[in-house]
């Protein structure tokens, strides 16, 4: 994929979405309502969880058992599912796999909510694609905690899959894929116990992970910036450091910002851990640490973000697209004028030259060798065109056979000579092309100049084009000054 340059800000501010998760001051996640979906066969516990979520502003519906669970989840598209364990008939895991394995509910979280508290339940709800499992009787502050946290995440991902799915409906992007395995992947544990950060370490390299040490606030902050990490397991329990605020460091930096935290506790840091959860945090373990959970939930948290960087490369992808022309990879007409507009805008105006360059009798090659060998030429072109420009400079396919060239900080001489270099450069590759068969290649250019006057994009065109059709009248294979 060839990368758009910085200074295309203004079109893909409009292209794109919001890419950051909502946090406020001091990286504060930004509060927001959502639906949730309660599903348990004891009405007493259905109705509790429910009044406790609907005095948070929560909208809630309930069920009763697994089928009302996957029919409501189908149909009302919650944004999270609080899932009972043990109910009658299929009970919550099964349930719960059955949601994963649908395309229309897998990205709809499930919290399990039983009174099995045995680690080995724990495993087996993880690994049926829960990304919690809390405990009963349920502590209402980390339930809502958990609800904060997966419902901010789903609806980030609910936006990047919203226009994914535009993109492909647009033929801007290819089908889905599966999720690559999380082999490879890399971890960094923040401890400065030598003997839990070591236990850690080695439990996510039994998972194909590869896993990175810090045992100081700096150290994280250095390593995470230097290392595309997809997952950080930090300590709450580091005596050197504030954990709290590195979490928030964390989640206020470029670098690390949509990297999933998973916090690891004492059994007394809850307090803590709350406080970890309204920084960011994206999941939680408590000591002593099992291993198996950990690396359960550490595959879990890896595996979501290589989802949410599937999204983002395919958005990225579409918006590449829609701002190029598709046969010859140089910018689009839209993107141009766009561009163009900015440059006049931002107080450049003093130095924009534009370069309309035509290819010289374009219609026999059409005519006489067929458009197969017409769109041959035009990408040599456009190639010889981009190769003969400066790093800033865009060049763009106009339409047709005729391409405009953007020089930023460039008056009428700079402008003259290198329209000369792009006529000579099409030159040399008509020499070049020489016995194919397809006729002798030239392009005349016109040559437009702001020059320190304050004007519309569109005037600064039809300039360059009027000069265009002075260089087409002058005899061809010219460049004409406006």
């Amino acid at each position: 994929m060839r990368f758009l340059r910085s200074d295309h800000v203004d079109i893909l501010t409009e292209l794109r979405l919001r890419t950051e998760l909502p946090y406020g001051p001091e990286g504060v996640l930004i509060a927001m309502t959502a639906r949730i979906l309660i599903v348990d066969d004891v009405p007493s516990n259905t109705r509790l969880l429910e009044a406790k979520l609907t005095a948070e502003y929560y909208q809630t519906a309930t069920g009763q058992n697994g089928a009302e669970c996957l029919r409501l989840a189908r149909s009302w598209q919650p944004d999270l599912i609080l899932l009972d364990v043990m109910m009658p008939g299929m009970d919550g895991y099964e349930c719960c796999r059955l949601l994963k394995d649908d395309p229309l509910t897998l990205h709809i979280p499930v919290v399990m909510v039983t009174a099995l508290g045995e680690p080995s339940e724990r495993l087996r709800g993880l690994e049926a694609g829960a990304d919690d499992f809390l405990t009963k009787p349920v502590d209402y502050d980390t339930l809502l905690a958990r609800v904060r946290s997966l419902v901010r995440l789903k609806r980030l991902l609910d936006e990047w899959r919203a226009r994914g799915d535009t993109a492909r409906a647009l033929g801007l992007t290819g089908q889905q894929s599966a999720i690559p395995s999380v082999t490879g992947a890399r971890a960094l544990v923040v401890d400065d116990w030598d003997l839990g950060a070591e236990h850690v370490q080695q439990a996510l390299s039994r998972e194909g992970i590869v896993p990175g040490r810090a045992r100081t606030e700096a150290d994280a902050i250095a390593l995470s910036a230097a290392i595309p990490f997809d997952l950080i397991v930090l300590s709450l329990g580091i005596s050197s450091d504030d954990p709290l605020r590195l979490a928030s460091s964390l989640r206020a930096a470029d670098a690390t910002y949509d990297i999933p935290l998973l916090l690891l506790a004492e059994p007394e840091q809850r307090a803590r851990l709350l406080r970890g959860f309204d920084l960011g945090a994206s999941d939680w373990l408590l000591r002593p640490v099992d291993e198996n959970e950990l690396r359960a939930r550490a595959r879990n948290q890896i595996r979501r973000k290589f989802y949410q960087d599937r999204l983002r490369a395919d958005l990225g992808h579409a918006l590449e697209m829609a701002l190029t022309d598709p046969l010859t990879g140089l910018y689009n007409q839209r993107y141009l004028l766009r561009h163009l507009r900015g440059l006049l805008d931002g107080g450049q105006g003093a130095e924009i030259a534009v370069l309309m360059v035509d290819v010289d009798h374009f219609k026999a090659v059409n005519d006489g060798f067929g458009h197969a060998a017409g769109d041959r030429v035009l990408k040599s072109i456009a190639d010889a065109l981009r190769g003969k420009t400066r790093v800033f400079d865009s060049v763009a396919r106009y339409g047709g056979d005729e391409f405009v060239v953007v020089m930023p900080g460039t008056g009428p001489a700079d402008a003259a000579s290198a329209g000369e270099r792009l006529r000579g450069a099409i030159e040399q590759l008509a020499d070049e092309t020489a016995g194919s068969g397809v006729p002798r290649l030239s392009i005349s250019i016109g040559v437009a100049c702001s020059a320190g006057r304050q004007l519309p994009a569109e005037t600064l065109l039809s300039e360059a084009d009027q000069a265009l059709y002075a260089a087409k009248h002058g005899g061809r294979n010219r460049v004409e000054i406006a």
